[in-house]
């Protein structure tokens, strides 16, 4: 089987395969995008700004066909890719609307000049690396920032992704970009780490797991390249108080089960204080039995497929393992019957400290519930993590709450919200969840050249 693959995760059916890139096609992308640089980077704001524009435009009027593609490719159900297709637009508009105001010279006020600014200038080719869980999305985080400071792209998608990177590289081109600013690759791992070591690369943006991460960071770093990395999450929910717990056990269905539980900053640990432990546990539970796994297409499905038979394996493989270390299965914990990458919503219990499923990430439609005794040992238990992504405290007393979201050790800290996502908030975590930040005035801070321009009078 070709590296590059539309397998249609509800069936196992491979649609369409693609050839990989060869030696000399490395050679060109690498050149191409370089070259496109010199130009690109001398257009005004306010072109680069009318070119995003028209891509935001074309992905709201191409919406049905990029959300039906990435139903296909990676299973997601039919109205949360037409959401993420919004939701992509609203990124390239964003950066559309803010951009040229972003760039403009910082005016410093120090003495012993005439001027003294700091300019925000490109600083080249950069290599995006994106996962099969966000198609669209994930690229506007890292393309569209990039794209407007005048930075170059090279676009390696997942390999189950390859007719969704194709669609966003033709609206790049449609929209005015030039062709070589945006360059999609079929590359392999050897290829990539060899454009990481290029000269002509100047940065590396990936999302992905730990291990791709720590691969890229460590190439990155030998060839003194700035990396941004954003990674996995085991993010916690914490419910202190609830005024309403039926409203809150709805918050937290959403928060693990949308995406079928395939998003880093999905809400994965329920970490609940003990007076609300077995009443919000059984109505959990309840939710999470509620919910069949359906045909992505349909737009009433609300959980689809994993994204490939090799993600069902997997998770099923932690889910055996944690309840033969000790986890009690509350519903599901099995693979659905029949043909596809389906999986039984799940909910765990009884993960200690000594169960691998109290350090692993699950990606998918698995949550592991936990009871503590105070907002202490909630926190204490938030941190215990070697991922730091998000999270999130659920009270009625929110100054409480606020101070317990501020001893998370979380990239972002949420009270009675999990996991929102806007174009204007920034996107990222710490510990191994990454660092570096996607989204809003942050993203485009990460590969930008601050140059310090300090002018004095010619003496005489």
């Amino acid at each position: 089987m070709a590296t590059y693959a539309t397998v249609n995760p509800s069936t196992g059916e491979t649609v369409q395969e693609f050839d990989d890139l060869d030696s000399a096609g490395v050679q060109d992308a690498l050149t191409r995008t370089q070259s496109a640089f010199e130009s690109w980077r001398t257009t005004t704001p306010e072109e680069r700004a009318g070119i995003l524009t028209a891509v935001a435009k074309a992905y709201g009027e191409r919406e049905d066909e990029l959300a039906k593609m990435i139903v296909l490719e990676m299973g997601k159900p039919l109205r949360q890719a037409v959401g993420e297709v919004q939701l992509s637009a609203a990124i390239y508009q964003w950066y559309a609307d803010h951009g040229p105001a972003l760039l403009e010279d910082e005016e410093l006020d120090v003495p012993g000049a005439d001027q003294t600014v700091v300019r925000k200038l490109p600083v080249g080719p950069l290599l995006g690396i994106m996962p099969w869980n966000f198609p669209y999305y994930q690229v506007a985080r890292f393309a569209a920032p990039n794209l407007m400071l005048g930075n170059t792209v090279l676009l390696k998608h997942a390999p189950s992704c390859p007719q969704s990177a194709l669609l966003m590289e033709e609206i790049f081109h449609d929209a005015g970009l030039p062709h070589d600013a945006y360059v999609n690759i079929f590359a392999t791992n050897d290829q990539i780490a060899d454009m990481i070591a290029d000269p002509r690369i100047h940065g590396v943006s990936l999302t992905g797991s730990e291990r791709a991460g720590a691969a890229v960071a460590e190439i990155a770093g030998r060839n003194l390249k700035k990396v941004v990395l954003e990674l996995g999450g085991s993010d916690a929910f914490i419910v202190l108080y609830a005024s309403d717990l039926d409203e809150t056990v709805k918050s937290a269905t959403r928060g693990r089960m949308s995406n079928t539980g395939q998003a880093c900053n999905a809400a994965k640990r329920f970490v609940v204080v003990d007076s609300l432990y077995d009443e919000f546990t059984e109505k959990l539970t309840a939710s999470f039995a509620s919910m069949t796994p359906g045909d992505p297409m349909d737009p009433k499905t609300a959980l689809g497929p994993l994204s490939s038979e090799s993600a069902a394996t997997t998770l099923a493989e932690q889910v055996d393992r944690a309840v033969d270390q000790g986890a009690t299965v509350l519903t599901g914990g099995k693979r659905v019957d029949g043909p596809g990458a389906f999986f039984e919503p799940t909910l765990l219990a009884g993960v200690t400290p000594d169960n691998d499923a109290y350090r692993e990430e699950l990606f998918g439609p698995v949550g592991v519930v936990y009871k503590v005794a105070s907002a202490d040992e909630a926190v204490e238990l938030t941190n215990s993590s070697s991922f730091g992504l998000s999270g999130s405290v659920w009270s009625a007393d929110e100054d409480k709450a606020r101070e317990v979201a501020d001893r998370l050790e979380v990239g972002m800290a949420f009270v009675n919200e999990h996991g929102t996502t806007m174009p204007g908030l920034p996107f990222g975590g710490v510990k191994r969840s990454g660092f570096g930040r996607e989204l809003g005035p942050w993203g485009m801070e990460e590969f930008v050249n601050k140059k310090l321009v300090r002018v004095s009078a010619a003496k005489k």
